[in-house]
């Protein structure tokens, strides 16, 4: 008879607690080097900024000791950092609105969201005690994602801003229903996924070495590719559409592990790209102020111009390797600094290092999250892990690529850096959903208790939603 020594797994929420205190620190000190910069003397709300944050902080660290003891120590500190780093810088280019006679308070109503993210980030780590209970409500939130997409253009609640139709308004609060739409989608994109994989991954002819799927599997791909066009003809929001066709596909290649969606997914982009670029005036206009960004008449244009990026370049530029300092930069001169540019207004002043520094920061994120995928029992917590962790990885991509020309703008926010509630309400519920299924993860498995083969006992081991029991030692 053999058996099996079993080992304590480290919760980890000693090491997430340390990583906190680090975080915070991060925050707290941006916080107090903007007002340095600015004023020159410490802000007199410190102490009550610092207590707040500390507070939410812990909180959910709190909630986490008890709704979710083994999940990964490093997203939420990680999480906590990137988002204290946009408040002080929020904060900061506050100041030098205010300097100028522009609408500001912007810093105020962050940390209002950020209260409202990290309580609601809380509350879905209470109530959702088992992630692999979303998969029932697969085509619910198909639903509830396509509806949100298309909220924008209902007569009344849409608002039309800088040529994109992006935005709702409800009384005075304007939400940006595709930063949640992309939690439903994923969802669901997990739940169908799971479910028809093999036919995606072993069903089709094989031309050229690759296994093509066959072509009523195509449908899935081609209704995304056909609303993520809609997205950018009706609503003229380029980056919106990107996002949600670059999800499905990395979604389908996580599931099926076959190149050949990757190559039908860029093909169809390539097609979809140029089709709108060539179709439709407010696409152009993108990649004109992405390819002709230095010419005077492009630069000039008061609508669809170059003005924003090529005033973020020079910000940049004049950020250098260890940029000016916080307060001693000119965010301001870039329009849509708080939001758009948020990044090229962090280059100017904590320079290339500290760019790399925040960059960093979103790769260890996104890796915490894929190892979480890999951890993960069961097919429907690896696709979805692996999806939203896709989405914060490529959103930040094409934000930072759009800011330094490497590729045209695409009206995206900054994971929790960019202002914008619905952004920073969307991301942090991102990051619960990644803890409960972490927890899940890192869980060690029900205890073995022998192995008797020769008696041919059967000994569960384990369990998943696609597998209920596997069993060794003998027939069941």
């Amino acid at each position: 008879m053999a058996t099996i020594q079993p080992h304590r797994v480290r919760a980890g929420r000693g090491t997430e607690l340390g990583l906190l205190v680090l975080a915070l620190a991060i925050s707290i000190s941006g916080y107090v080097l903007v007002g340095l910069g600015t004023e020159g003397t410490v802000p007199a709300d410190v102490l009550g900024y610092s207590l707040g944050l500390t507070a939410l902080a812990v909180g959910l660290h709190v909630v986490m000791r008890w709704r979710a003891p083994f999940a990964d120590p490093v997203i939420m500190p990680v999480a906590v950092a990137l988002n204290g780093i946009g408040l002080a810088m929020i904060y900061r280019i506050d100041f030098a609105y205010a300097a100028r006679g522009k609408e500001h308070g912007f810093a105020e109503r962050q940390l209002t969201w950020t209260a409202l993210s990290i309580a609601l980030a809380a509350v879905v780590l209470v109530l959702l005690r088992d992630h692999r209970t979303l998969r029932r409500y697969t085509y619910t939130a198909m639903v509830v994602g396509l509806a949100l997409v298309v909220l924008p253009l209902v007569p009344g609640l849409g608002v039309l801003i800088n040529g994109a139709r992006i935005w709702v308004r409800f009384g005075g609060v304007g939400l940006q229903p595709a930063e949640l739409a992309k939690i439903a989608l994923a969802v669901f994109f997990a739940g169908y996924l799971v479910t028809h994989r093999d036919t995606l991954a072993l069903a089709g002819p094989r031309v050229l070495g690759l296994q093509l799927p066959r072509a009523r599997d195509l449908g899935p791909i081609l209704i995304v590719w056909g609303a993520s066009l809609a997205v950018l003809v009706l609503e003229r929001d380029l980056g919106t559409s990107l996002l949600f066709f670059g999800l499905f596909v990395a979604m389908l290649y996580l599931a099926t592990e076959r190149l050949s969606w990757v190559i039908i997914g860029l093909g169809l982009f390539v097609v979809g790209a140029f089709f709108a670029a060539t179709a439709f005036a407010h696409v152009g206009a993108r990649f004109d102020a992405w390819l002709h960004a230095m010419d005077d008449d492009v630069f000039q244009k008061a609508v669809g111009g170059s003005g924003q990026l090529v005033r973020g370049l020079f910000g940049l530029a004049n950020g250098g390797l260890f940029g000016t300092g916080l307060g001693q930069g000119r965010p301001d001169l870039v329009p849509y600094a708080e939001s758009d540019f948020i990044y090229a207004s962090l280059g100017e002043e904590l320079g290339l290092t500290g760019m790399l520094a925040i960059l960093l920061g979103y790769l260890i994120l996104a890796e915490r999250g894929f190892r979480t995928a890999v951890g993960v029992r069961d097919g429907f917590g690896k696709l979805l892990a692996g999806g939203l962790s896709f989405v914060v990885a490529f959103q930040t991509v094409v934000v930072v690529g759009g800011v330094t020309k490497m590729i045209p703008l695409t009206g995206l926010t900054t994971p929790f850096l960019a202002y914008g509630g619905s952004s920073l309400v969307a991301n942090w519920i991102i990051v619960a959903l990644l803890l409960r299924v972490s927890d899940e993860a890192r869980r060690p498995a029900p205890a073995v208790r022998a192995l008797t083969p020769e008696v041919g006992t059967p000994v569960v081991v384990g369990a998943s939603d696609d597998h209920p029991t596997e069993r060794i030692g003998g027939a069941s």
